[in-house]
């Protein structure tokens, strides 16, 4: 069997702002399923049949913001493997999103970043080759 992530669960303050970040994203998620939790609170399911994030609200602010690649313990970023990254770039930039990190050269992938409203790193990966030595390549590409 082949494994593989079925679903991430996230807590965050605007559910709203993370669908329309998501489905911008991927424009092919739909929400699943959605309802209240035992507290009250708002939860959506939104993905494919095969894959979803579950988005539930957070609405409390921390007394501290933890931002991604801080030495404190967290989440530094969710990847996920794309068919377009440069399509998937544009249509963030179009709906205000920026980058967080600059798009980068590799000859076997092309990877993009963008914050999403809750200020978690989002990585975004296509790759040129089904060669696992060549996708999985970590050398830095002379460029001279």
């Amino acid at each position: 069997m082949k494994i593989r992530i079925e679903h991430a669960n996230l807590a965050v303050r605007d559910v709203d702002k993370m669908i329309r970040f998501v489905k911008t994203a991927f424009p092919e998620f739909a929400i699943r399923q959605e309802g209240k939790n035992w507290s009250g609170k708002r939860w959506v399911h939104i993905g494919t049949d095969d894959t979803y994030l579950a988005l539930n609200e957070a609405p409390e602010i921390p007394a501290q913001k933890r931002a991604p690649y801080s030495l404190v313990p967290g989440l530094n970023h969710l990847g996920y493997e794309v068919g377009d990254a440069d399509a998937l770039r544009r249509r963030m930039l179009e709906a205000g999103y920026h980058d967080s990190t600059v798009p980068n050269e590799h000859p076997h992938r092309k990877r993009v970043y963008f914050y999403d409203p809750e200020g978690n790193d989002w990585e975004f990966v296509q790759y040129f080759s089904d060669d696992p030595n060549e996708r999985n390549d970590y050398e830095i590409p002379d460029v001279t």
